[in-house]
């Protein structure tokens, strides 16, 4: 049977998720308590790749075993087994045949800013301190325009192989909470270092060095030198992915 898992973790100590040969990847970890449970070896099938140093609530995994353990128990036992920056916080059967990655998918992801004098230690791998006044009503109305369908070539690394630019974008804003600001996105999918990108720019624009129509300006050059800068990765979390079978798939464009 196939068992879909919802992980967590911290970002800051892995490569990634996804297994690679220049360090551990949060996929390796999860290989090895998966097979230590079932006793044979067991890759799992990640949702999300995620970059070094980022982090998630909801990246979804999914790999194929027999046993009689009940699925809903199979996240307790590899708890058990993981580190503490590793938690599955749900374990579910799924139909054979399920893949978390080659269907239709809606992700949402947060960009985490300290936005104060001085930086929080308990806080310092999860969130990008920024010291400079930011303003955050800036910052949400050019959010709010990147919403719908458009060509995000402007906010694409260099090196990415996607067939095609246009992404879209269900829901985006800024809000403020005390001292930290937060830019949350919700789309059907996003390029390399797209919504890092997207919080460089929103930083630039929050920081008065360009007014909130530039956000519009930088999507339709379709050019990487018209954006902000990649923003630092321990900022970024990837809160969830949603499915057409999950309860809030669809869902409207308010909903992020």
């Amino acid at each position: 049977m196939r068992i879909k898992l919802t992980v967590a973790y911290d970002g800051t100590a892995y490569v990634g998720f996804q297994c690679q040969k220049n360090g551990t990847a949060v996929q390796d970890v999860l290989n090895d308590a998966v097979s230590d449970l079932f006793q044979r070896p067991v890759r799992t099938i990640g949702a999300s790749r995620t970059d070094t140093g980022v982090h998630a609530e909801g990246n979804v995994a999914a790999f194929d075993v027999e046993t009689r353990i009940l699925p809903s128990k199979i996240a307790f036992a590899l708890n058990a087994r993981l580190p503490e920056d590793i938690r599955v916080v749900r374990s579910e059967r799924v139909p054979d045949g399920w893949h978390p990655r080659f269907q239709r998918t809606v992700k949402t992801y947060e960009y985490r800013i300290l936005n104060r004098t001085h930086p929080d230690p308990l806080f310092r791998h999860t969130e990008f301190h920024y010291h400079y006044p930011l303003d955050e009503k800036a910052m949400d109305k050019a959010a709010r325009m990147i919403i719908g369908e458009h060509d995000f070539a402007s906010f694409c690394s260099s090196g990415y192989s996607s067939k095609t630019t246009v992404r879209r974008i269900l829901s985006a804003g800024v809000r403020r909470e005390g001292e930290r600001v937060i830019f949350r996105v919700t789309g059907n999918g996003f390029l390399y270092n797209m919504v890092r990108i997207l919080a460089g720019t929103l930083i630039e624009i929050g920081s008065g060095a360009y007014p909130p129509e530039h956000m519009r300006e930088a999507l339709e050059a379709r050019n990487r030198k018209a954006a902000g800068p990649t923003a630092v990765a321990k900022g970024l979390v990837l809160l969830a992915i949603r499915y057409p079978d999950d309860d809030m798939f669809p869902f409207s464009y308010s909903d992020a």
